[in-house]
């Protein structure tokens, strides 16, 4: 059974919803039938995490985290 993510046509209403093979759902709201399929956003984490291979060293563009800002640090 797929979960899907729906927002009614006639109400505006978003939710999610399991869908049984061949059966319309209907928002829980208003109990309308126009719905259109909204694109899924989810989250996945795979095994562990992978430290970074190389350390980031400071530029001169400002992304050295000097408090006073970029170009405070006056490496040129």
């Amino acid at each position: 059974m797929p979960l899907y993510e729906y927002a009614c046509s006639d109400c505006h209403h978003r939710f999610e919803t399991l869908v049984r093979g061949g059966c319309t759902p209907e928002c829980p709201s208003c109990h309308g039938t126009t719905l259109e399929k909204q694109l899924s956003v989810f989250a996945a984490q795979a095994g562990e995490r992978v430290a970074p291979t190389a350390e980031v060293m400071p530029s001169p563009c400002g992304a050295c985290g000097d408090p006073r800002g970029p170009g405070a640090c006056s490496i040129n």
